[in-house]
């Protein structure tokens, strides 16, 4: 049994010195998903079936902008691939002053206007 863990631990390290060195050789790019060809694109969404959301890091630039991407391994190419990504950045506050931006009526106000219009019509016909 004891040889059996040494071979084991033997392979663990190999393993492990192969991936590194598969990893040093291999390019590394950032590109933006619309920049890329139509195939890769179309593989990129086949390994995302579901959509990016589960997949997508944010990468934080040194100039205190970010990005959103997602992984994608080739043989060749290492891609870490730009998703736009829409941020509703409004504050609650301004949410509400978007939805409300009309004046609010009360009950009195809008039966107000309704017999208004009433009058306006009733005004119009002629006899």
């Amino acid at each position: 049994m004891k040889g059996g863990i040494q071979i084991l631990f033997i392979l663990a390290q190999n393993f492990t010195s192969f991936m590194v060195k598969a990893m040093a050789n291999k390019k590394h790019l950032v590109a933006s998903f619309h920049n890329l060809s139509p195939e890769l694109q179309e593989e990129i969404k086949q390994k995302y079936p579901l959509g990016f959301t589960d997949a997508m890091i944010r990468v934080d630039k040194p100039n205190g902008d970010f990005f959103y991407a997602v992984p994608y391994d080739t043989d060749e190419i290492s891609y870490l691939v730009k998703i736009d990504v829409k941020i509703d950045d409004l504050s609650e506050d301004e949410e509400e002053k978007e939805y409300y931006d009309d004046e609010i009526k009360g009950a009195d106000d809008i039966q107000e206007e309704s017999s208004q219009a009433e009058e306006a019509t009733d005004d119009d016909v002629e006899i």
